[in-house]
C-alpha cells in the first residue's frame, strides 16, 4: 500500500514560508511572545507589530506557527508547548479536547418536501453555496479524500492538534445515499486520516486504530424514518457512534404544516432504537417554522425534557432562517401566510428556553451558518448566541448545558474535582451521567452511561444483555495521543476513573457485562482499560470488585 504524505502548509497563494530567509527576525519575536507576561491580546499585538520581515511585512500568525515548528525541528529552538498556545489560531477550534472535521457529501436526492428547505443544484439539500462547509467541498469537488485532507492541513497550519479527529459527514440525508457511496466515502476519509492508502473499509478502520490521525468519533445526519434495526446496525458497521437526527419538531401538526414527511412518533422510535445501541444522539430543533408561535415553540421545546422517549445527549437550536430559494418564501412569505420572527423576540425566546436544558445536555449551536444575505428577513446576527447570553445575564438566568460549564482551555487541578452522578430516565434505558467537576462547576469531564431495562430495547443482539457506555469525554485543549500536557484535563487518568465507576454502578445494578461503542480511534484505550474487540461493539465482564 502506497504511504501518503501530508503536503507541507503554503498560504493562500500557494508560497510556502521561508524560514531562512527571516530566521533572526521570527527567533526574536518568538522569544519576545515566550518572555511576555501580560496576556491581553494588546500586548501580543503590540510585540508582532514590533517585528517585521525583511520585506517590512509583520508575521502572519500562519507564519509565526509554522515558523516555531520548522524551528524546532532544525533544533535551534526549544520545544515550548505555552508559546506554541500563545500562537495558536483559533483557539476555540479544539479547546473541547478533539478537532471537529467536517466533509459534505455530493448533492443528492433527499427524500424530503420540507417547505423551509433550501435547493441548490450545485449542493445537497438545505445547503447554501457560500457556507463555509460548502465552499470547501465545492473546492474539493465533493471528494471525501481530498476534503479530509485539506482541513488536516489547515489545522496543522494554524497550531492545532489533529491527533485526535471527530469526523462529521454531513450532507442532508446520510441514508437516502447507496450504501456502496457510503462505505467508499467512510474509507476514503479515512484513508486521509492514516496517509495510506487501504483496500477495503474493514482495512482501513484497522489501520486508523494507531494511526497519526485518529479518529475518535464518527457522526453522520438522517431523518428520523430512516431509521430502523437494520440501518443502526449499517451504521456501526461503518464506524458512526453519533447520529444528528432533524427533529424540527414534537408537534405533529407544524410537522405536517411544514411537510416535513415523518410524525414524532417516529422521531421517538429513532431515538429509542439509536440509544438502545448506545450511539450519541443529537437532535435538530427549529424555532419559527410555518404555523408556530413564541409560545407555541416554548411548549415545545419544554417537551424535549418532558418527554423521556426524547431527552437529547447534544442539541442544535435552528431558528428559521427565510430564503428565497424555498417554497416557505414563495407560497407562503410573499402571500402574507409566514412572518419571521423579530430578532429581539427570538432572542428573548431562545433565552427563556436554554435555562430548562439539563446538565447533561450540549447545545452545540444556536444559529446556522447562513451567509446573511441568503435571509431575506428576521435574525441576521451570526452572533445569536452572544445576544442570547446578554439577554440571560441582563434577567439574571443561567444556562447549565455542557458547552456553557466544559472548561475548555483552563487548567485543572485533580485535587479539587468532584464526581457528580446524575441518573434519569428514558424510556428504554436507565442513564447515568457521570462528571468531574471544578469548584467552579466547570466539567472537566464526563461518561454517558445506559443501563438498557430490558434486552427487547437493544436492537443489536451483540449487546442486549450488557451495560452500555455510549461515550466519554475529557475537556481541554485537543492533544496528541499519548501527549503530556500543562495541567488540562486531556491525560490525567479522569477518563479510567470514569469508566471504573461506570463499571462500579453496572455490577450493582445487576449487569455482568460492559460494553462500549468504541470509535475506531479510540479502540487502543479501550483495549488498556480491559474491552476486547467484539463484531460492531468493544465489551468486557464485569468484575466482582471494581479497582
Amino acid at each position: 500500500m502506497p504511504t501518503l504524505t501530508l503536503s507541507k502548509w503554503s498560504d493562500a497563494a500557494g508560497r510556502a514560508f521561508d524560514v531562512d530567509a527571516d530566521e533572526q527576525g521570527l527567533l526574536d519575536l518568538l522569544a519576545r511572545l515566550a518572555a511576555l507576561e501580560d496576556r491581553r491580546p494588546e500586548a501580543y499585538l503590540q510585540a508582532v507589530n514590533s517585528h517585521a520581515r525583511r520585506t517590512g511585512r509583520h508575521f502572519a500568525k500562519t507564519e509565526l506557527v509554522d515558523g516555531y515548528r520548522q524551528l524546532v525541528a532544525a533544533g535551534k529552538l526549544a520545544e515550548d508547548p505555552d508559546l506554541l498556545r500563545r500562537i495558536t489560531r483559533k483557539p476555540m477550534r479544539t479547546h473541547s479536547g478533539v478537532a471537529p472535521l467536517t466533509v459534505l457529501t455530493k448533492p443528492f436526492p433527499c427524500p424530503g418536501e420540507c417547505i423551509f428547505c433550501p435547493t441548490f443544484a450545485s449542493l445537497p439539500k438545505s445547503y447554501v453555496p457560500d457556507e463555509p462547509g460548502s465552499l470547501r467541498a465545492l473546492q474539493n469537488a465533493f471528494d471525501p479524500f481530498r476534503q479530509t485532507r485539506s482541513r488536516l492541513a489547515a489545522f496543522q497550519a494554524i497550531g492545532h492538534s489533529a491527533g485526535k479527529i471527530e469526523l462529521l459527514i454531513l450532507g442532508g440525508t446520510w441514508s437516502a445515499y447507496p450504501r456502496e457511496y457510503q462505505t467508499w466515502f467512510v474509507q476514503r476519509c479515512l484513508d486521509a486520516l492514516n496517509g495510506v492508502e487501504s483496500t477495503s473499509l474493514a482495512q482501513a478502520q484497522q489501520i486508523n486504530e494507531s494511526a497519526a490521525h485518529r479518529n475518535v468519533g464518527l457522526v453522520i445526519e438522517t431523518r428520523p424514518d430512516a431509521i430502523s434495526p437494520r440501518e443502526v446496525a449499517h451504521l456501526r458497521r461503518l464506524g458512526v457512534t453519533k447520529v444528528q437526527l432533524g427533529l424540527q419538531s414534537l408537534d405533529d401538526r407544524i410537522l405536517a404544516l411544514n411537510k416535513r414527511g415523518h410524525t414524532a412518533a417516529e422521531m421517538r422510535q429513532a431515538v429509542r432504537l439509536l440509544r438502545g445501541a448506545g450511539f450519541k444522539i443529537v437532535l435538530h430543533w427549529m424555532a419559527n417554522l410555518y404555523g408556530d408561535t413564541l409560545e407555541s415553540d416554548y411548549a415545545d421545546f419544554l417537551r424535549l425534557w418532558s418527554d423521556p422517549a426524547i431527552r437529547p445527549d447534544e442539541l442544535k437550536i435552528y431558528p428559521n432562517s427565510l430564503l428565497k430559494e424555498t417554497e416557505l418564501y414563495r407560497d407562503y412569505y410573499l402571500k402574507g401566510l409566514y412572518q419571521p420572527y423579530a430578532e429581539q423576540d427570538l432572542v428573548a425566546l431562545i433565552a427563556r428556553c436554554k435555562p430548562h436544558v439539563p446538565p447533561y445536555c450540549r447545545i452545540n449551536r444556536i444559529f446556522r451558518d447562513i451567509p446573511s444575505p441568503h435571509i431575506v428577513e428576521g435574525n441576521k446576527k451570526t452572533n445569536l448566541r452572544q445576544l442570547v447570553q446578554q439577554h440571560m445575564a441582563g434577567q439574571g438566568s443561567r444556562c447549565r448545558c455542557l458547552r456553557c460549564r466544559e472548561v475548555r482551555r483552563q487548567q485543572v487541578d485533580p485535587r479539587q474535582l468532584r464526581l457528580h452522578i446524575l441518573p434519569y430516565d428514558t424510556d428504554v434505558t436507565r442513564e447515568f451521567f457521570l462528571s468531574f467537576v471544578t469548584p467552579e462547576d466547570g466539567v472537566a469531564g464526563f461518561l454517558r452511561l445506559a443501563l438498557p431495562r430490558s434486552s427487547a430495547v437493544v436492537p443489536i443482539a451483540e449487546v442486549a444483555d450488557a451495560a452500555m457506555i455510549r461515550e466519554v469525554h475529557v475537556y481541554g485543549p485537543a492533544l496528541g495521543v499519548g501527549k503530556q500536557g500543562q495541567g488540562e484535563a486531556q491525560h490525567r487518568g479522569l477518563g479510567r476513573r470514569l469508566v471504573c465507576m461506570a463499571e462500579r454502578i453496572a455490577r450493582d445494578e445487576g449487569f455482568s457485562r460492559l460494553a462500549v461503542i468504541s470509535a475506531i480511534g479510540a479502540r487502543a484505550y479501550y483495549r488498556r482499560l480491559g474491552f476486547t474487540l467484539g463484531d460492531l461493539y468493544m465489551t468486557k465482564p464485569i468484575r466482582t470488585i471494581s479497582a
